[in-house]
């Protein structure tokens, strides 16, 4: 599927990015233990899995706490 910007040109589908602790870290201005507390209170986005050993954060996610930190609360499944 295209998209097109306001002036009709055609660009590439938007692509979700994978984000790596120390980049949320430097995004968000948070600590590695602050981040993990507020994953556990629910004030802040879980980490999807992406191999065996590693995972990272959607940045749609981030990009939506960033907007509203005091507001995020994790949706319930």
């Amino acid at each position: 599927m295209l998209e097109y910007t306001a002036n009709g040109i055609q660009t590439a589908p938007s692509t979700e990015r994978i984000l790596r602790l120390k980049t949320v870290m430097i995004r968000t201005g948070l600590s590695r233990t602050t981040l993990y507390r507020k994953i556990s209170e629910g004030t802040f986005p879980r980490q999807i899995k992406i191999s065996i050993h590693g995972a990272g954060w959607r940045e749609s996610a981030v990009n939506q706490w960033i907007a509203d930190p005091a507001g995020y609360r994790q949706q319930c499944l």
